[in-house]
Formats: structure tokens, sequence, C-alpha cells
């Protein structure tokens, strides 16, 4: 039996009366999704054939052959035949002049209630004359053979852009299913000069829209939930010649101990009717949740749409070109300064870097700050090499005027484990400050190690958090603290050094 198209609250009946999650306190529905809990990275496979063969960047990209597609796509095609299934079409794109047409077929009710939460809908209207340009079979009970199939286990996630097909096989992590519309979209958008981003938007009362880079835990969700600006979209964003819009219709936050005080309008989601929770603790008897129980999942995460947020665009389209770009960084090692003020060209070097650092405890045996390096902030989910996305990013914001800075929501007085972690409440009069425009005429300063501009002195904010270095008690520390970041950015950047102009080089740190 085939399902098409079903509304929400049809998926969520279907999926309680199915026993796939669980009703919560308020109306959530809470789901597990087994073994994998986050993204399958290294079981991602694009199929490499004449259309990809010269624009795929395989030193980051799985090949596959088209003979092991072809087998893995009979193979689940045939798994179908006695299944359920359910179907939405949907849009990848909230603006009608670039959007995709995305088929998405999954096994479980609750997987197409989440897409449907992620996606942009269709007007009834729309479907009696929809054609998918793209589809996406998701399979997560099917097991994959890697003799047969060419991967390494049971799970598959295979990219085929000649077929214009996507297969997903043996996981129930449901970021699999949005991750590989972003994919896509980040392959098809350059060629028509359109920039594919990993980060959140809003835009503010008089139009001015910012962008949020940043990898998990950065705060981008946090951040860009500004009750004083409209929220454009969460997690994914095309800038084109006269708009930034969403990828998305709905968000995809990330729950494990989220604070009502200090992200209340995504908190607000978690007691809100048809919210997908992900491996979020529920007590099974009173249904309430426990959002700092980390038992499933360090990774927890909830899934709504935008709607929820009070302030979000009804549209997921915000007019002209954005006025400021936001590059978001946890520094574990408490050497970045709370915001800097980047060129052009700095930008771009910083934009492929994509660095942040996970922290001591995350992993077992990890005992210090790691330094983390996802190129564009999405390096899993960029099918082209970096400096095609990196080139049309700085092009575009020479172009345009864009004001671009550097964040740091991590520690400051020392690195791990003896600093602090940056204050939110500095954190958000900064961006206040960057993103009414009076930050750009403070005095500033050049960083000795970065060679980016530091302010001096914001109104409303702790200025000794603006030096780094002066919140170190033990300042010998910090500088060789600086130098180890400062050589773990150039060991980076090595493979983009041939790749890039003088000018993206001449933006490398170097330890004072």
């Amino acid at each position: 039996m085939v399902h098409w198209n079903d509304c929400a609250a049809t998926l969520y009946q279907m999926a309680v009366e199915r026993e796939e999650g669980l009703v919560a306190e308020c109306g959530p529905l809470v789901v597990r999704t087994g073994a994998h809990t986050g993204r399958s990275a290294q079981d991602k496979f694009t199929v490499r054939d004449a259309t990809t063969e010269k624009h795929v960047w395989w030193d980051n990209n799985k090949q596959m052959t088209p003979e092991h597609f072809a087998a893995l796509h009979k193979d689940m095609l045939a798994y179908t035949k006695d299944k359920e299934l359910w179907v939405q079409d949907l849009y990848g794109g909230a603006d009608p002049k670039t959007r995709l047409n995305v088929r998405i077929i999954t096994q479980h009710a609750w997987h197409s209630l989440f897409i449907r939460h992620l996606l942009v809908e269709p007007e009834l209207q729309e479907l009696a004359t929809y054609v998918p340009e793209f589809t996406i079979l998701h399979l997560p009970d099917f097991e994959a053979t890697p003799a047969r199939h060419g991967g390494r286990c049971e799970t598959m996630i295979a990219v085929n852009f000649a077929e214009r097909t996507v297969l997903i096989a043996g996981t129930s992590y449901a970021g699999e299913i949005k991750k590989s519309v972003f994919t896509i979209l980040n392959y098809l958008l350059p060629e028509r000069g359109i920039m594919p981003m990993h980060c959140s938007a809003n835009v503010g009362p008089n139009g001015d829209s910012a962008i949020f880079f940043g990898l998990s835990g950065t705060g981008k969700t946090t951040l860009s939930a500004d009750a004083s600006r409209t929220l454009i979209g969460d997690d994914e964003h095309g800038w084109a010649d006269g708009t930034v819009f969403n990828f998305e219709g709905g968000c995809y936050a990330k729950m494990i101990r989220l604070s009502p005080d200090a992200e209340p309008e995504i908190y607000a989601t978690t007691r809100m009717f048809g919210t997908v929770l992900e491996n979020v603790v529920i007590d099974p008897v009173t249904r309430k949740l426990d959002l700092d129980d980390d038992s499933y999942a360090e990774n927890s995460r909830g899934a709504y749409p935008t709607t929820y947020i009070p302030n979000a665009s009804r549209t997921g389209v915000a007019h002209g070109s954005p006025k400021n770009i936001i590059m978001l960084t946890a520094d574990a090692f408490g050497v970045l300064p709370p915001i800097a003020k980047l060129t052009p060209s700095q930008a771009m070097y910083h934009f492929l870097s994509g660095y942040t650092a996970r922290v001591a405890g995350t992993e077992k045996g990890v005992t210090e700050p790691s330094a983390t390096f996802s190129t564009c902030f999405g390096g899993p989910f960029m099918p082209r090499h970096p400096s095609e996305y990196g080139n049309l990013l700085r092009d575009k914001i020479a172009a345009q005027h864009v004001d671009c800075w550097l964040v740091n929501t991590g520690w400051t007085g020392g690195a791990y484990g003896v600093g602090k972690r940056m204050p939110i409440r500095e954190t958000r009069a900064l961006l206040a400050a960057a993103l009414d425009g009076s930050l750009a005429k403070a005095g500033m300063r050049l960083d000795p190690n970065f060679g980016f501009q530091v302010p001096i002195a914001v109104p409303g904010v702790d200025n000794s958090i603006l030096d780094p270095r002066s919140t170190w008690t033990d300042k010998a520390a910090y500088d060789a603290q600086a130098k180890n970041l400062v050589a773990m950015f150039v060991k980076n950047f090595e493979k983009f050094a041939n790749h890039v102009g003088e000018d993206v080089r001449a933006a490398a740190p170097s330890a004072a």
C-alpha cells in the first residue's frame, strides 16, 4: 500500500498507531533511530560517471560504480513490493524561481512526517501538475550487502546525479534525507551562479538580511532565532542575485540540554503537537521529556515547521543582498576573540577552513580540545571542489559590499577546562552591534596572530573579553596556544593553497 502526500496530522496518527514512537506531554512525537544517531559519513557514495567525473571533488566524495548503484536500486525496489510506503512530493527551496521538485519515498510514517516538516509543501493545486526532478528512496530496514553493492556495511547513502536518484539504506536517522537534498542543491546551484550555504539566516525590520555559518554546537540555530528579527531559515540557504532563500520549510535543531531561558523559541517547540523528537529521553509513564539526558544520543534532535517559531518568515525568502555574514566558531582553545571583522579574502580563507573545536569528554579517551575543520562549514555535503564555493562567496561579498564577521562562541580566559564559555549575553550584544551597522564604525585593532580587525570597545559589552590574551592569567600559555592554533590552520589549508588566489593565501594567520 502506498500513501500519497498525507498531511502532518494523518502521518502523526499513523506513526502512533504503528507504534513507531511515543506521544510526549503536550504532543511531540518521540522516536528512536537505533544504532545510527547521526549521519553515516563513511557510508555516503556518489556515482562516478560521465556526468560527475569532472565536476565532483573526489578527494572528499566516495565514488561508486554505476553497476553497484544499479544493483542496489534493483534490490531496494524488489524489497518494496510487499511493503507499506509513504510518498511526499515536496520542494527543495522556498524561491519559486530556483526550487527543486523532490519526491521522497519512505518506509515509516514518522520519516514522512519528518521530511514534510523539513521541506517546502506545494499548494494543493500545484500537486496536480507536479513532476519530480529527483527521487529519494529511504528504506531503513533494508540492509545493503558490501560485496554486491560496493559499500562497507549494511548502511549506504548513494547519490546518482545522472539518474537523479538517491538511495538510503540501513539507517533510521532522518537527517540523511534532508542532507541528501542539501547535497543535490549544492551540486546543481553553483552552475546557475547561486551560492548554496550550510547556514541559518534572518532579516531585520528594514530588510537587512544576515547569514550565519557554523558547525554543530557553535550556536547557529540559537543565535539566528532572534526575537527582534524574522527567521528566514534554520540550516540551509541559497544566495541568488537579489534574494536569500531557505532550502527548507522547517527546522532541525539540537535538543540536548536545551534551555527555556537561552533558547525560548526552540524550547517551546518541544511542547507543541507534531514536533518530531529524535532520541530524546522520555518517561514512559508520565510522558515528560528530559532534554538533559544524553543516554540515547548527544545528538538528540527536533524537527518542526518554521511556523512553530513565532518570528519565522512565512515565505522563506528575503529580497536584496545580505548586509552581514556571520561565521560562528566554538574555539575550545580560548584563542580567538569574541568577534572580528574579515576582509573578502579573509572571509574566503575562513569559509574554506570551516573551523571549530570539539571539547574533551564528547568521545571516549579524549582529554584535550580537538580542532575540527569542515570546509565551507559543511564539507560532507559539498560535491564540488571547495574553491568553487569559496570563489563564489568571495566575489558576492566583494561585489555587494557585505560586512563579514568571525564570531567565537567558545571559550575565554583559557582553554576548555580552565576558562569559561563565552557569555551568550555578550555574544548577543556584539551581534546586535554588527547587525545594526554600528560595529563596522567602531575603533579596531589588528589581531597579531590572525590579521583580522577586532573592536577595542563596544557599548554594553565587557570590553575585557575583546582581547582574548588579556583574559588569560598565564600570558605565555596563551601565546603557546595561539601558536599551536595558527599551525593547525596553516596545515589544514595546505590542500587549498593551489586552488586559491594570492590574496586568499595572504589571509592566512601567522603566529606573533
